[in-house]
């Protein structure tokens, strides 16, 4: 019986959050607004301005998702209560009834925790899809594997939020690892998420490349821009302000991509920001995909640094950007992973290098909403 005692609280927390969850987001305001973007977007001028309609048409759907959302969370509570009230009034405990009422519960859970987490998330590009690129850093073949297991643990944490992921360029290590890799993850709030994750990753561990075993301490830096739609880079930036050159792109490609030099690398000269792109078969085509995630990444950093133009970006700032230290990894002589940020850490290690991430972006962003709180305050 103790577990169903266990059970029936859990139910009626869930319960508690998710009407405190409904009052809190404002059902009726939700509706009456959807109502009204509903009236813009029948409008038969709806279309002139497209960027203005892709606004609406994506408000509308967050809207809807969220009342979805809460409707859905409110008939899985409702179930789960009924659960309770049957085991009640059994005779005898029914472990079947009692097992699908936990798993209810846990659903719940999950997507309250999910939604909570993206109310942190208020920035311009946070609903949006992210370009995560990892380069190997001091450490050698130690550094390049390191990066490849970073690349590895991004990659198994949007699989776990069934984001669709591209690897758009990889560079490999001479012995094993990469020197450095770009993919596109594109999934709603991927940006949003895994900002935090921009800066210096270190790893302690007893190297598998070195015959005796010897601990080694090895870098690799993570850096993000948001994947943002063409039509939003709405950004002019001179051509003298750019710096081109093209170089052979390397690995795997067709009958040109190894043969011509169609990577191209862009340079905006007043920040010092870079960006390569090589993941396309023409010159013409890397060079006006990387101005695209130049534009990104100089939106951002405008962004953060509170500039109303790209022009008014701090370069002396920019040009530190690997960031400073972030999370410490260690895999001997102890297991432990550390937020140097935020002060969480967990000895499940392998589960971190799994793709199990939501703990630390949770508190990145808890500690991110509170440091803008008190900047405000």
């Amino acid at each position: 019986m103790q577990d169903f005692y266990a059970l029936r609280k859990g139910v009626e927390v869930a319960g508690a959050r998710v009407e405190e969850l409904r009052a809190s987001a404002g059902l009726v305001k939700l509706e009456e607004d959807l109502k009204l973007l509903e009236i813009k977007a029948s409008d038969s001028a709806f279309w002139d301005d497209r960027a203005k309609a892709q606004e609406v048409l994506q408000a509308m759907t967050d809207i809807k998702d969220k009342i979805k959302l809460f409707s859905e969370l409110k008939t899985q509570v409702e179930d789960a209560e009924t659960i309770v009230m049957l085991t009640e009034e059994m005779d005898s405990t029914d472990t079947g009834l009692l097992v699908e009422a936990a798993n209810i519960i846990k659903e719940i859970t999950r997507a309250l925790d999910k939604f909570e987490l993206t109310q942190l998330l208020s920035g311009p590009y946070d609903k949006e899809g992210i370009i995560i690129t990892i380069s190997a850093g001091a450490g050698g073949t130690d550094a390049q594997d390191w990066a490849d297991m970073l690349l590895r643990m991004y990659v198994r944490w949007a699989e776990k939020q069934r984001f669709k992921t591209r690897v758009v360029e990889k560079s490999m290590g001479e012995e094993a690892g990469i020197k450095s890799a770009s993919i596109e993850i594109e999934g709603r709030y991927a940006y949003g998420y895994l900002s935090g994750e921009k800066g210096t990753h270190r790893i302690v561990r007893q190297s598998p490349f070195n015959s005796k075993g010897l601990r080694q301490t090895s870098f690799a830096g993570v850096e993000v821009m948001p994947l943002l739609p063409e039509e939003s880079l709405n950004v002019e930036i001179p051509e003298e302000d750019l710096d081109i050159s093209f170089t052979r792109a390397g690995g795997k490609g067709g009958q040109n991509v190894n043969k011509v030099e169609t990577a191209v690398r862009i340079t905006h000269i007043p920040t010092g920001v870079s960006v390569r792109c090589s993941e396309e078969r023409s010159q013409s085509a890397n060079k006006v995909k990387a101005i695209s995630r130049l534009k990104a990444k100089l939106l951002v950093i405008a962004e953060e640094q509170r500039a109303s133009e790209i022009k008014n970006i701090k370069g002396d700032v920019v040009k530190a950007e690997w960031g400073q230290q972030i999370r410490n990894y260690v895999f001997h002589p102890y297991k432990l992973v550390k937020d140097v940020r935020t002060g969480l850490e967990t000895s499940d290690v392998t589960s971190v290098m799994d793709g199990d991430l939501d703990p630390f972006i949770k508190a990145y962003l808890k500690h991110k909403y509170s440091m803008a709180q008190s900047a405000a305050d």
